[in-house]
């Protein structure tokens, strides 16, 4: 037992950087002799899911507020900026979100984060609304934007022939025809062409918008 604690803290002090919490944890476990079922440090992620929790709770606090005045969800996100943490609300409705909705919405889910309190951290709290160039992350963000004109990019260029031609492109400015939640694939029109693309290989997608 000695010899397996001596090494497992040579190699929480070679890897403390990467993955310290880990690699700690075991040393402890081993010195304790005690079993764990399940632990993960993959990317971090204990803080990961604890922030995704943050963002549910926070989804289920505001859906009936937004039920209340007719207005759509876009997306909720927990995020680190220069610092700060931020909870960001993104909302709409047809014909647009206004300054005085978002406001009205800012003010009740306030209310009601102070009343649940389940964030740990201090935060900035923010609703707005989506924006025009906000990428396109949650099935729903694909399906409202089928028939629109949106731009890609992706990861690794794609090939196609044109008028006897072989082309490679990475970026598009086309129409999302199509998405498939299960398969995880949009279909995509660019000029005469429609492509098929797995969700994984976009590194953006988002409405396009002609300045």
């Amino acid at each position: 037992m000695s010899k397996l604690v001596s090494l497992l803290y040579k190699k929480y002090l070679q890897n403390k950087k990467k993955c310290d919490i880990f690699i700690l944890l075991k040393l402890l476990m081993m010195m304790s002799e005690r079993k764990f079922t399940h632990f993960s440090c993959e990317k971090r992620g204990v803080h990961l899911s604890k922030h995704q929790d943050y963002e549910k709770r926070t989804e289920d606090l505001i859906l009936p507020i937004l039920d209340k005045y007719q207005y759509e969800l876009v997306d909720v996100e927990f995020v680190k900026e220069a610092g700060n943490w931020h909870l960001r609300a993104y909302i709409d409705k047809e014909g647009g979100i206004t300054i005085d909705d978002l406001t009205i919405v800012n003010h009740e889910l306030s209310d009601l984060l102070d009343e649940n309190d389940f964030i740990s951290e201090a935060y900035i709290l923010e609703v707005s609304s989506p924006g025009l160039l906000r990428p396109l992350k949650k099935p729903k963000d694909f399906r409202r934007n089928i028939g629109k004109d949106i731009e890609i990019k992706l990861f690794a260029p794609i090939t196609w022939e044109e008028n006897g031609k072989n082309l490679s492109a990475r970026e598009f400015v086309g129409i999302l025809e199509d998405y498939n939640e299960e398969k995880e694939i949009i279909t995509f029109r660019f000029d005469e062409n429609v492509k098929e693309i797995a969700i994984k290989d976009l590194a953006l997608i988002r409405q396009y918008v002609e300045f």
